[in-house]
C-alpha cells in the first residue's frame, strides 16, 4: 500500500540533535519528512527508510530506463486492465 504524500519540516540541526529519537520515530510512522538547516541552511534529511529505499532505487539508471519504457508503452496504449491481467492470471 502506497503512503500519501508525506508532511515536510524544516528544522533547525540543534533541535534535531535534542530530538532525534521523536524525529525518526515520526518519520517512519507518520510518513513525515525532516530537512536539518545549520544557519538556516539545509544540510541533511531524514525520511522513513521505504521512502529512502525508494529514491535509491530511482537513482538507478536501469531502473529509470524500465520506468521511461513502460511511461512509452502506456502511451502506446499497450496496457490492460487489472481485471483482464488478474483473469490472465487466473486461467
Amino acid at each position: 500500500m502506497k503512503k500519501t504524500t508525506p508532511m515536510v519540516h524544516r528544522v533547525p540541526l540543534t533541535e534535531a540533535r535534542t530530538n532525534l529519537g521523536q524525529i525518526v520515530r515520526r518519520a517512519h510512522l507518520n510518513n513525515e519528512c525532516f530537512i536539518l538547516e545549520k544557519n538556516g541552511i539545509p544540510i541533511a534529511g531524514i525520511l522513513d527508510i521505504d521512502d529512502m529505499e525508494d529514491w535509491l532505487e530511482l537513482q538507478d539508471p536501469e531502473m529509470q530506463e524500465q520506468i521511461a519504457e513502460g511511461y512509452k508503452e502506456y502511451r502506446q496504449g499497450k496496457t490492460r486492465s487489472l481485471d483482464d491481467f488478474l483473469y490472465e492470471e487466473r486461467h
